[in-house]
């Protein structure tokens, strides 16, 4: 369970997630920078790349990032799409990259959204594993800019890349679906509604909110998709004064407390939630329990071969 939201205001553009497991899994604020190699098991190392900031889990030297943010401001999130993600065999002609290795190779090479898109259409994602005790996780990813934002899917007809004009991404079933089950929340609204039941009966709202009667409030990933989408639609954005913690307020419509979702090895619960702030390129993470922390790419970070740990 995980959801992903980009949001442009007048000024800047925010980008974060939730990630909602039943446990952490020693996952660390992480930077690499421009000159750290970026290997891949079956593409080309890159030895020069844009400076990346995100969470990651690192492993013998690798940073496998859940969410990152580049120099440039283009943001990636990965998040669960179990009994849809499809792998495949490693293909001709295609650039051919690990599940884990995407977030890296697209914030590395990409400057912009359209970059991506680009890049993406030379992508294969590749049925290779990080290793016998890290198997593969079932994903698919959101990124994003100023300009918008991309759903990408691997499935079994291949790489699916889809305009997000809602700007949301949570879990299963597939983006198609999900965005298509937002026409069913069509009259909700953040006003005070108006009978239309009839003229015969006063009908009128006993109670501010009644407008948006029929908000799914539960932690399925179709309701925190239609949630999420509502929410982020009725902020006033526009205004100029947004920022970060507006952000984590957004976020916080849908995290998961801890003990309302089973999951496969106890309860889940929304283990962090972060913010990209991509006009000062500052990436800021908070733990279940209230710890926060935030970090930046600066000039002297983005030189370096080693992996910067951000405490």
């Amino acid at each position: 369970m995980c959801t992903a939201i980009g949001l442009k205001t007048s000024n800047n553009y925010f980008f974060g997630r939730t990630l909602d497991v039943c446990s952490d899994s020693g996952e660390e604020t992480v930077i690499s920078p421009r000159s750290y190699p970026l290997q891949f098991r079956a593409a080309e190392t890159l030895f020069c790349h844009r400076a990346i900031i995100g969470t990651a889990q690192v492993v013998g030297g690798v940073p496998l990032y859940y969410d990152a943010m580049n120099e440039d401001g283009l943001c990636m999130a990965g998040l669960n799409f179990p009994q849809n993600a499809v792998y495949h065999p490693v293909a001709k002609n295609k650039i051919n990259l690990a599940p884990f290795e995407i977030i890296l190779y697209i914030l590395g090479k990409c400057k912009t959204l359209d970059e991506a898109r680009a890049e993406l259409k030379n992508i294969n994602v590749a049925d290779i594993s990080f290793s016998e005790g890290l198997p593969h996780t079932p994903l698919h990813w959101l990124i994003g800019d100023g300009t918008g934002e991309i759903a990408v899917e691997s499935v079994g007809e291949g790489l699916k890349v889809y305009d997000d004009p809602a700007g949301v991404l949570t879990n299963s079933p597939t983006f198609e679906k999900q965005l298509f089950n937002l026409k069913n929340y069509a009259h909700l609204s953040p006003y005070n509604p108006r009978s239309a039941f009839t003229d015969k009966l006063d009908l009128a709202p006993y109670s501010r909110g009644m407008g948006a009667l029929g908000l799914p409030g539960d932690w399925s990933s179709p309701s925190r998709f239609v949630r999420a989408a509502f929410v982020k639609f009725n902020l006033v954005p526009e205004r100029g004064d947004f920022g970060t913690g507006d952000f984590f307020n957004l976020l916080g419509s849908v995290q998961v407390p801890n003990g309302c979702v089973e999951g496969a090895t106890g309860f889940q619960y929304t283990v962090y939630s972060c913010c990209c702030d991509t006009k000062n390129l500052t990436y800021i993470r908070k733990t279940y329990s209230g710890n926060s922390s935030e970090s930046a790419i600066t000039a002297q970070n983005r030189e370096g071969d080693k992996i910067f740990i951000c405490k």
